[in-house]
């Protein structure tokens, strides 16, 4: 870990958690989903629930939120924190939120009526194309940082049904500089961006919330088993940035050369031999490149010949 960083990385598995997800720091997460939810969304409490949860059957696939939470009155709401493109992600936040809803389902007679489910994922890569020019592009024109999804009627475009909200924050595409913050969700957005960056605290983040942020994230602060396990979840973050930084370069230039299907196909090959190198195992490579384990095998075995 680099001596120059004071504060932590949130975007790392032990940042994230530390930040959010103990019950002491439970104002932090209250706090930064009453800025990006919508505005009739008023949180004042919250319950940590448990993040693994299981299908039906042994067939069914198993599901680890990063945080999973509840309001006094039943509404659930989902966190995660995404720092790598994944195929496939829409599919997997909508499938993700389907828990929320089984698990509302009573046993007996019940009238379908249903608590609202919130889905926020904070994304440091863009959904379609994870490109430094589709950055720059996207930039350009001001694509929104923040997105907020509902399912609507099509022909009237009104609101079909209110109580399933997916919010999406594309971290990359924020580009405001401190003197150009304006409000708290900005402010936000800004300290997940830069914190690890930051030596000192800046001007502009002043109210007593982030007095909370800093000292949290401050690692001089950490105990030695807190400091073991930020740097084992920072250097697991670099090395996989590290993969797909390494194979995103290598297989848009080749997809530039061969067709766009080719330049996938070696992208997730460059991504499982920078992996190996880097000694991520084969588990880790099959969720990284969203190829089943069988496949991920198959590339590694021909790699070996």
């Amino acid at each position: 870990m680099s001596t120059k960083e004071r504060y932590l990385n949130p975007f790392t598995d032990f940042g994230f958690k530390k930040l959010f997800g103990t019950e002491v720091n439970k104002d932090l997460l209250i706090h930064f989903l009453n800025a990006v939810l919508p505005d009739n969304v008023e949180i004042s409490e919250l319950t940590y629930l448990k993040t693994e949860h299981l299908g039906h059957s042994a067939l069914d696939r198993k599901v680890v939120y990063d945080l999973y939470c509840e309001s006094p009155d039943g509404e659930k709401f989902i966190v995660e924190l995404q720092k790598a493109r994944q195929k496939f992600f829409k599919e997997r936040t909508i499938f993700y939120s389907t828990f929320p809803i089984q698990e509302q389902a009573q046993q007996g007679d019940w009238d379908f009526e249903l608590k609202a489910v919130y889905s926020v994922s904070i994304l440091n890569f863009l959904i379609d194309d994870n490109s430094y020019a589709t950055k720059q592009q996207k930039r350009i024109e001001k694509a929104p940082v923040k997105s907020v999804a509902k399912l609507i009627d099509v022909e009237t475009k009104e609101v079909f049904y209110d109580k399933l909200t997916y919010v999406q924050i594309y971290i990359p595409l924020f580009d405001k500089a401190e003197e150009e913050l304006e409000t708290i969700e900005d402010k936000w957005f800004y300290v997940i961006q830069n914190l690890q960056r930051f030596q000192n605290r800046p001007v502009a983040l002043q109210e007593r919330i982030f007095d909370k942020v800093f000292a949290t994230a401050e690692i001089a602060m950490f105990d030695k088993q807190e400091r073991m396990a930020y740097e084992d979840s920072l250097k697991y973050y670099r090395d996989i940035k590290n993969v797909i930084d390494t194979a995103e370069e290598k297989g848009i230039a080749k997809g530039r050369k061969e067709g766009k299907e080719e330049g996938k196909k070696e992208k997730e090959i460059e991504i499982i031999k920078n992996g190996l190198s880097e000694g991520l195992d084969l588990t880790v490579l099959s969720k990284i490149t969203n190829l089943s384990l069988e496949e991920v095998k198959e590339i590694v075995n021909s790699l070996e010949k």
